[in-house]
């Protein structure tokens, strides 16, 4: 099955879901702020914390236009609120000290390089907007490194190109379902499609980024496949910004981090019964008894037995092969039968 490593956590096949906590620009630009979101995402069980690099210049026109979740245009935000290579340098270090994988998603092909370069990466993140910049991600895949791309606004007939060019280039791959709307309008995120994706796309890892302000679709996502699970995260949710309504806070983190592990302890597929089953199936199953005295000799018929608990005499399913035999000994009412009390 398809795997890759990102650092030394194995992602994809019979792994554990990889939880990343998305930290995006909710910092605001303060370090304070982004050291304590990889904190928390630590304690909250996270796998991973995730930050982005802007280049404005590099990654878009000044006059680009601006969607309802933002308030002023995206270059402006940026320019105000993005982070330096030298603040991810630090936030790298800091997740390595508290033990949290550090992820950082560059949003241009220059942001890439100097990230790689700066030796920052175990795995790039490419976002939902970039997705069809096929020749930035190619040019990425010299870097040697796993991909993980989110597909949001996009047909599947273009994250197949994307697939396609990719894995061509040889990279390791994880592809996103992802709806980038914010928030999304719960009939538009078909999560079914994940199952799709898993047929159509089978050298990909196939994982789920969320944009709801809930935990939801993530928790049915893990049970419908996903291998990867990607969600926003604020410190508190009146901190302004153009993620602010599509983000839980960390205490929600650890309650969503807590219900995939229970998910995935639950999504086996063996039927059987189990060692805790066994000392209550004896007594929850049922047996045959008698319902009145019946004498030595005489003929068993239905108004004579039934069933009920415990399950330890004649199970009840047995009870027509006792019908028209006879009592072997007298049997006093409402005993659990046995073989011996017929012949």
């Amino acid at each position: 099955m398809t795997e890759f490593l990102v650092g030394q956590r194995r992602v994809g096949s019979n792994a554990p879901v990889f939880i990343v906590a998305e930290a995006c620009d909710n910092h605001m630009g303060n370090m304070g702020a982004a050291r304590e979101m990889a904190l928390r995402a630590k304690l909250a069980g996270a796998d991973a914390v995730k930050y982005q690099h802007h280049l404005p210049e590099e990654e878009m026109l000044r006059d680009t236009p601006m969607s309802k979740n933002m308030s002023e245009p995206l270059f402006d935000f940026l320019k105000k609120h993005a982070l330096s290579l030298s603040q991810h340098g630090e936030l790298k270090h800091y997740c390595d000290d508290i033990g949290i994988q550090y992820m950082c998603t560059p949003f241009s092909y220059k942001a890439a390089e100097e990230l790689v370069e700066a030796k920052l990466l175990d795995v790039i993140k490419i976002g939902s907007g970039e997705m069809t910049d096929i020749p930035s991600l190619e040019k990425m895949t010299a870097f040697g490194l796993p991909m993980i791309v989110s597909t949001g606004m996009c047909e599947i007939g273009e994250i197949a190109e994307t697939y396609e060019a990719l894995i061509k280039r040889g990279a390791k791959l994880g592809l996103m379902n992802c709806v980038s709307e914010y928030p999304p309008v719960y009939e538009d995120i078909n999560l079914n499609f994940i199952g799709t994706m898993r047929q159509r796309f089978p050298m990909a890892v196939i994982g789920h980024s969320d944009h709801t302000p809930t935990l939801f679709t993530s928790l049915a996502a893990v049970a419908l496949g996903a291998k990867i699970i990607e969600k926003h995260v604020i410190l508190s949710k009146l901190t302004p910004g153009p993620d602010q309504s599509v983000s839980i806070e960390f205490d929600e983190l650890a309650d969503l981090v807590r219900g995939i592990r229970i998910i995935e302890a639950s999504s086996g597929a063996e039927r059987r019964v189990h060692e805790r089953e066994k000392e209550i199936r004896t007594w929850a199953f049922r047996s045959v008894v008698s319902t009145r005295r019946i004498r030595s000799g005489e003929t068993i018929t239905q108004e004579m037995v039934w069933t009920k608990r415990p399950g330890t005499g004649i199970p009840s399913k047995e009870m027509p092969k006792l019908l028209g035999r006879r009592a072997a000994r007298d049997i006093e009412a409402n005993r659990l039968l046995s073989w011996e009390d017929v012949s």
